[in-house]
């Protein structure tokens, strides 16, 4: 292997006429199982897909009575993943995240790991050499969690947390695939109170897992009111019972007039509105539910920039618009205090688990 880079720039696979790359953007990496002296080897135990890719996917293999080929959707991820040498969606560009064990340590590894560790890296599978060894046999693909065997590559600049040995790893995995949503969520509504204002939160798609944290974080941040955005009933019904937003609205986050008229009638404008739903189209409703010099927080795979930015050009609004870029210091411990802490989110996480392994999405 050529000299290491800290930022994996010597996996990346150059062809003729390419331009250089970071791996994250590089059409193929090589995921050789010998490692670098500041490289660690991650034994994997199971893959998630990050929802924007995963809802992609499943569309792409669904028949016309609404049933996911999950068989094919499996083929798809072997594929991407033998193709690119890392699980990287053609169509979104995003990846998900794993956890496994520590099985190799170079001498030069900053990262503090060590071989035994139980950890889940928090850098996107988009980016990280991965080798899948056992066929994907043990997933029917109707899931965002994967059960894998296989080998990761983590760099000297990559990120990983330490499992705790108290809760179910698949549910820490759950949590720690959107940990940047909380921990950027606190840190606006924090300066927010340190200009003197106590902030209105809107979070659209309250009911999943990057929203219900947002909501969590929000209200243990001190926002004045937090109103949760969801398209269905039955999501409305969950979030009521859990408490975990002053307000829960139905509404499309798609449709500006009906998004915006649903967050005035709840209490905004918002004065922060975060974006966790996993499809395209709701940057302008997103920016209309905002108030002028108010905060967007994008934190979905499925948000268009370019639209998001002309969007707010067009409708002449004044709000900063922020990319949730999946990093805050600290962002895993505060994701899991908040689970630790807060039995109506680690109910809704425990229940989404549960839907999950009996294949109810």
């Amino acid at each position: 292997m050529t000299e290491s880079s800290p930022f994996g720039l010597h996996r990346v696979v150059m062809r003729p006429g390419d331009t250089p790359a970071l791996p994250q953007q590089a059409a193929q990496i090589d995921p050789t199982a010998e490692i670098g002296p500041d490289e660690v080897r991650i034994s994997v135990e199971v893959l998630n897909l990050d929802a924007a890719s995963y809802r992609q996917l499943a569309q792409t293999h669904t028949d016309a009575t609404g049933a996911v080929d999950g068989l094919a959707l499996r083929q798809q991820v072997l594929d991407i993943v033998a193709e690119r040498g890392k699980m990287q969606n053609p169509v979104t560009g995003s990846g998900g995240m794993l956890i496994g064990t520590v099985d190799a340590v170079g001498d030069a590894s900053p990262l503090g790991l060590k071989v035994g560790m139980r950890v889940a890296t928090l850098v996107s599978l988009s980016l990280t050499p991965l080798h899948i060894s056992d066929g994907l046999h043990s997933w029917d693909g109707l899931s965002e969690q994967v059960p894998a065997q296989g080998h990761a590559i983590l760099f000297g600049r990559s990120i990983a947390a330490e499992l705790p040995d108290e809760i179910d790893p698949r549910l820490s995995l759950m949590v720690m695939d959107v940990c940047g949503a909380p921990a950027l969520v606190a840190r606006v509504v924090k300066d927010y109170l340190d200009k003197g204002v106590r902030p209105v939160v809107a979070v659209l798609g309250g009911a999943g897992k990057s929203g219900s944290l947002s909501l969590a974080a929000a209200q243990e941040s001190g926002a004045a009111k937090t109103i949760a955005v969801v398209p269905h009933i039955s999501e409305q019904d969950l979030l009521d019972h859990a408490e975990l937003a002053d307000q829960v609205v139905l509404a499309d986050a798609r449709d500006p007039l009906a998004l915006a008229e649903a967050v005035i009638k709840a209490g905004g404008p918002a004065d922060l509105t975060v974006v966790c739903v996993d499809v395209p189209g709701c940057e302008q409703p997103a920016i209309m539910a905002t108030s002028q010099g108010g905060t967007v927080i994008f934190f979905s795979m499925a948000t268009n920039f370019s639209a998001a930015a002309l969007g707010a050009e067009g409708l002449a609004a004044d709000v900063t618009m922020l990319i949730g870029n999946g990093y805050v210091p600290g962002h895993a411990d505060y994701a899991m205090s908040l689970l630790r802490t807060n039995d109506n989110v680690r109910g809704l996480f425990e229940s989404r688990l549960s839907n999950e392994q009996t294949g109810d999405l």
